[in-house]
């Protein structure tokens, strides 16, 4: 007799599509894995209603809800309309306190609100500054892995990324984090699995040592 396949719900970082996740395979006879993409969010959209939007998506409540970044704040937010899920978090936080201090100072001076983000809508407007082979390279890893770049949903994220009210970390999240993240620094980070070398696009280029991280958690219960 055959075990119900666990289903795991993996949810992309900030803007990023379901390229992310391309090298990250999880048993197929033992796991379903199902990329929640993000939506764009409706005008003036909480975070708490986005949450429930992308919580409506889950078939299996009692899956694994496993967020990249934002995506991982996402997945600890999704957590309350669907309390049977365990919660993975990958290169992400769990409460403000992880973050760096300057989201604190961004979220007071609400420098979110003039960041140009409408140039990162089209990248051909990036590529007027792109100068020698690393940084063509680069962009064309942006093109291919950075996808979701609706004005709308980047304004709604990176303020709801940086305003993130949660103080407490849920004890029951798990963390997978990088010793090298720039982004979300090791230093303030607690209770994490640690990933040597990994930075904070670690699920790309670290996704071998990522995949057996979370194979470990998943294979606890």
């Amino acid at each position: 007799m055959h075990q119900p396949l666990v289903h795991v719900y993996l949810i992309p970082g900030m803007a990023a599509g379901p390229e992310i996740f391309e090298n990250i395979h999880l048993p197929a006879d033992r796991f379903k894995v199902i990329i929640l993409e993000w939506m764009i969010p409706n005008q003036e959209e909480s975070l708490e209603d986005y949450a429930k939007r992308m919580a409506d998506r889950v078939d299996e409540p009692a899956g694994y809800l496993v967020g990249v970044s934002f995506g991982g704040v996402m997945a600890q937010e999704m957590k309350a309309f669907l309390p049977e899920a365990k919660v993975i978090i990958i290169s992400s936080v769990k409460s403000r306190g992880e973050l760096p201090k300057r989201f604190a100072l961004a979220q007071k001076s609400k420098l979110y609100q003039v960041l140009p983000t409408g140039l990162v809508v089209n990248s051909r407007n990036l590529k007027r500054f792109a100068v020698g082979p690393r940084s063509k390279k680069r962009l064309e890893l942006y093109d291919k892995f950075l996808s979701v770049r609706n004005k709308q949903y980047l304004d709604w994220a990176i303020k709801m990324m940086i305003c993130w009210p949660r103080e407490t970390p849920d004890p029951e999240v798990a963390h997978i984090h990088g010793d090298k993240d720039i982004v979300f620094p090791i230093k303030n980070i607690q209770g994490a699995a640690t990933v040597a070398g990994g930075t904070h696009a670690m699920v790309i280029y670290r996704a071998k040592s990522v995949t057996q991280q979370l194979l470990k958690l998943l294979n606890k219960n």
